[in-house]
């Protein structure tokens, strides 16, 4: 897991402070971005921090609904899910590359579902992400 690019950030990153971040995973960044909204129609998009020691994160969502989390880090992202029991199942019965398999079933199980995170996401994972949030959106 690699640390957030925002810790100790008290206002929300600023695109150019984003970009500098990620580096030239900034293109993936925005590809993704993109992506969703496109074929999931995730259209709202907030910057958000439980605190400055946590860092700032990308919550993309659908009216209110929270559909995935972007956590900045240096040079790369990660992306976040939350699956309930139905999205879980959904997900592990989908067709969906061995890496990302396997971190579905590695998903830690707290009260409100079953957390799935993937750190250094590149250009190669975008179809899984959209992939699971098109199958959050359904479930």
């Amino acid at each position: 897991m690699h640390p957030n690019a925002f810790i100790g950030k008290t206002e929300k990153p600023a695109e150019e402070e984003l970009a500098a971040a990620l580096g030239p995973a900034k293109a993936v960044w925005d590809q993704l971005i993109g992506r969703l909204a496109a074929e999931c129609n995730i259209g709202v998009a907030e910057w958000n921090t439980y605190s400055p020691k946590a860092g700032w994160s990308l919550r993309l969502k659908v009216k209110k609904r929270n559909i995935l989390y972007l956590g900045p880090h240096l040079g790369g992202f990660s992306v976040a899910f939350i699956f309930g029991d139905r999205a879980m199942e959904a997900a592990r019965q989908s067709k969906l590359p061995r890496k990302v398999a396997g971190i579905l079933a590695e998903g830690k199980r707290y009260p409100e579902g079953t957390a799935v995170r993937m750190d250094a996401v590149g250009a190669k994972d975008i179809p899984a992400v959209v992939k699971l949030a098109a199958i959050k959106l359904q479930h």
